[in-house]
């Protein structure tokens, strides 16, 4: 989801047997769009989506696992790394702009709470085609505007 926007730029439905790591290309790949960061949970920690991550051009902001090691020197996943070891982690999530991925949470439970928590065709290619036309329409919804919030007095 684009954090400026709220908008939904990439979905996929996958089965419960795919990890979300295994899906980050399938994701990524359709963009045309030049992505300037990537928020992630843990789940995503891998050579592998870093490497995706690097060659679109977007900078990784996924913190390590708790036992994650360095990898190759200049890497830019060793300054999580190194914040995470020096315990300063939550100083590293606020200035690498890691919150950010609060938004795409807030989106998933705004598609829940908007549309439904649950699929109601049975076969899965209903079920890809009827989450990405309900994606359509929450990214339509956005544009009639976002609530706004107002300071408590």
């Amino acid at each position: 989801m684009d954090a400026q926007t709220h908008e939904a730029i990439g979905a996929e439905v996958s089965l419960e047997s795919v990890g979300d790591s295994e899906v980050l290309p399938g994701l990524l790949n359709p963009l045309r769009r030049h992505i300037h960061q990537v928020s992630a949970d843990g789940a995503y920690n891998s050579k592998t989506c870093h490497r995706r991550l690097q060659k679109k051009g977007a900078k990784a902001t996924i913190p390590p696992r708790k036992t994650a090691g360095f990898w190759e020197e200049g890497h830019p996943r060793n300054d999580a790394v190194a914040a995470l070891k020096a315990g300063q982690l939550a100083e590293w999530k606020k200035e690498s702009g890691y919150h950010q991925r609060s938004k795409a949470e807030t989106a998933m439970s705004r598609y829940k709470q908007l549309i439904s928590p649950k699929l109601s065709l049975r076969s899965h290619n209903g079920q890809v085609a009827e989450a990405l036309a309900e994606v359509k329409v929450m990214n339509k919804m956005l544009t009639l505007g976002m609530p706004e919030r107002l300071p408590v007095s």
